[in-house]
C-alpha cells in the first residue's frame, strides 16, 4: 500500500510516498480503508525537527492524524464495527500515519461517520472538530451569551471554532486576514476583523478567547473580563520550545485563566462529533483536495498561510 513518509528532519521536499506492508489489526484494533485523510498544520513542526527535543519516534516517520473511510478487517476483540461500514477517527495520541492506503487503529478511536457528509467531506473534521469542542466546552465553559474571540479564524480549528461558538450562543468576534473577512462572516462571526490592522488594545474585553496562533497571548490575555478563559492550542513556530514552556508556566500560576490541552478526545466526544455534524452545528470546512503526490505542496501552502479550513488528501486520486 501508499504511505506518506520522512526518513529526515527538513523542508516539505523530505515526504515521500512509499510503497510498504498493508497493516495487520491486533486485538482490539480495526483496519480501515483510508478515503481521505486531513493534513494537520500541527506536525509541521515535526517534519521540520523542530520538536526533535520531545519527539522520540523513529524513522521513517508517517503524516497524518485523522481520516474517513470503510472497516476492512477486525482484529480479535474488536467487536463495535463491522466489516464495510463508514468511519471516521483519529489515530492514538501523538501518533501519526493516517495518510495512507489503510491505517490500523484502536477500535474506541473511531465513531461512525456522519451520513450527511461524503467521506471526502468527514476528513476535514475529527480533529479540528475534537479540538474545538474540548476547547469550547470542556476547557472554556462558554456559555450562551458571552462574548468569544477566536484568532486565527480561517484555519482548521478557528474556522470551526467560529461555527461552534455561534451554535453554543457566543457574540462571535474573528480575527482574520482582510480577504477572508466575509467569508468568516458567513461561517457565523458576528464581527470579523484584520488581524493586521487590529491591535490587542484595539479590541474589547471577552469572556473566552480561543488562540490558534501562539504569538502575543499577554497582550490578548489582557482582553479578558474579570473571571475570563483564554485557552491557548497553537506555539510560536520560531521559538516553539520557548513558547511551550512559557505557555505552560502561565497555565500553571494561573489555572483559571489560562487553559493549554493537547487534543486526545474521547469515544464519546469523537461521537458527539458525527451528532454534532449530522445536526449542522458545525460543518467541514476544505480549501483544496490534493492526490497523495501533493503531499509536499500542501505543506509548502500551510507554511506560506492563509489557508481556509483545511487541506484533504484524497486517496482516489
Amino acid at each position: 500500500m501508499r504511505a506518506v513518509q520522512y526518513t529526515s528532519f527538513g523542508p516539505p521536499e523530505v515526504l515521500r510516498v512509499n510503497d510498504v506492508p498493508t497493516p495487520r489489526p491486533g486485538p482490539g484494533e480495526v483496519l480501515v480503508e483510508v478515503r481521505a485523510a486531513s493534513v494537520d498544520a500541527g506536525e509541521l513542526a515535526f517534519r521540520a525537527g523542530k520538536l526533535r527535543a520531545i519527539s522520540r519516534a523513529r524513522f521513517p516517520r508517517g503524516l497524518g492524524t485523522d481520516f474517513a473511510g470503510r472497516v476492512a478487517a477486525l482484529g480479535s476483540g474488536a467487536h463495535t464495527w463491522s466489516v464495510g461500514e463508514e468511519v471516521w477517527g483519529l489515530m492514538p495520541h501523538l501518533t501519526f500515519g493516517a495518510i495512507a492506503d489503510h491505517v490500523t487503529v484502536p477500535e474506541q478511536r473511531l465513531a461512525r461517520a456522519p451520513e450527511n457528509l461524503s467521506l471526502l467531506d468527514a476528513a476535514a473534521l475529527p480533529v479540528s472538530g475534537t479540538t474545538a469542542m474540548t476547547a469550547l466546552t470542556d476547557k472554556a465553559g462558554l456559555v450562551s451569551g458571552e462574548r468569544l474571540l477566536v484568532r486565527g479564524a480561517t484555519g482548521g480549528v478557528g474556522s470551526i471554532a467560529v461555527q461552534l461558538g455561534k451554535a453554543l450562543g457566543a457574540h462571535v468576534t474573528a480575527l482574520a486576514g482582510a480577504r477572508n473577512l466575509d467569508w468568516v462572516t458567513e461561517l457565523g462571526a458576528d464581527v470579523a476583523l484584520d488581524y493586521r490592522t487590529t491591535r490587542p488594545q484595539d479590541l474589547g474585553h471577552f469572556e473566552v478567547i480561543l488562540d490558534v496562533v501562539g504569538t502575543d497571548l499577554g497582550a490578548y490575555r489582557a482582553r479578558l473580563t474579570r473571571g475570563g478563559r483564554m485557552v491557548a492550542i497553537a506555539f510560536d513556530q520560531d521559538r516553539i520550545l520557548t513558547s511551550m514552556v512559557t505557555m505552560g508556566l502561565r497555565a500553571a500560576l494561573s489555572p483559571r485563566r489560562m487553559k493549554l490541552f493537547s487534543n486526545n478526545p474521547s469515544p464519546a466526544r469523537i461521537a458527539e462529533l458525527t451528532a454534532s455534524a449530522e445536526a449542522g452545528s458545525i460543518r467541514p470546512v476544505i480549501d483544496t483536495v490534493y492526490p497523495i503526490t501533493g503531499i509536499a505542496a500542501a505543506h509548502e501552502r500551510l507554511e506560506t498561510g492563509g489557508v481556509r479550513g483545511k487541506f484533504i488528501i484524497d486517496m482516489r486520486l
